[in-house]
């Protein structure tokens, strides 16, 4: 396959970016989106010029570190798939792609299509842990962990905070991931003694970044490559109404 690139070029977060058009010849059905890239690059270097940035660790669609808009759409728009796990089958001889960074305040370019997405790290510092004594481990069926909160914590747990929900909201929010991160912890027994802090806290650092509000669009759901659900929000809403109230009431 043959296809034309229209890659966003910024050389760091104070410089202006353009866009840039490239020819990509011999792309084979079987090579990743990231591969692709690599071709790119791979040619780009040997003319002498600089290769386009973009982050990957993994490339198994674990870490989260791949993601850029793919024709204005977070991770390409196949449900449930990350960049580097989107194949290059999915696409036609000829097609002409736009790929640009993340669009979010929140989020300023590196380069290219890389982002600095420390906003995510502070929130989990403010509250995405769990504190315990040190010791001797308990045996792990030493508590009790009902199905239905252990499969909403794994569930929750599936966030890999690759920043597409942000990038998706018309507002910029960070809603869904800062629920996931909330919920995950907040399901499980263990989680239930700073309950109310991590909840607090974590909104708190949230709201303290560049981020957006969140009025429903949907938007963070429908581009998310783990599937979180939405629903995961509105639980924040209700663990967050309930710790401003008991904080309250001391």
């Amino acid at each position: 396959m043959n296809l034309t690139l229209k890659v966003w070029r910024q050389q760091d977060t104070k410089s202006s970016g353009k866009f840039v058009s490239y020819q990509v010849q011999g792309v084979t059905p079987d090579m990743s989106f990231l591969e692709m890239l690599d071709l790119l690059n791979e040619n780009l270097q040997g003319k002498g010029e600089a290769p386009v940035a973009f982050e990957h660790d993994c490339r198994e669609g674990i870490c989260g570190m791949c993601g850029f808009l793919i024709n204005g759409v977070a991770h390409g728009g196949h449900r449930g798939t990350t960049v580097c796990q989107l194949s290059m089958r999915f696409f036609k001889d000829g097609d002409s792609l736009t790929l640009e960074p993340w669009r979010a305040k929140a989020f300023p370019v590196l380069r290219d299509l890389a982002v600095d997405r420390s906003a995510f790290d502070r929130i989990i510092q403010a509250g995405g842990f769990i504190t315990a004594p040190t010791g001797v481990a308990p045996d792990a069926s030493a508590i009790l962990v009902p199905k239905k909160d252990a499969d909403r914590a794994m569930d929750a747990a599936a966030c890999i905070g690759c920043g597409a929900c942000v990038a998706a909201c018309p507002n910029a929010a960070a809603m869904l991931f800062t629920a996931a991160k909330i919920t995950h912890l907040n399901s499980l027994p263990q989680g239930q003694p700073q309950r109310d802090q991590r909840t607090a806290n974590m909104v708190a650092a949230m709201s303290a970044e560049v981020f957006g509000s969140c009025t429903n669009h949907g938007e963070c759901e429908a581009v998310c490559p783990k599937k979180i659900p939405i629903e995961f929000i509105g639980q924040m809403n209700r663990d967050l109404i309930h710790a401003t109230f008991h904080r309250r009431g001391k």
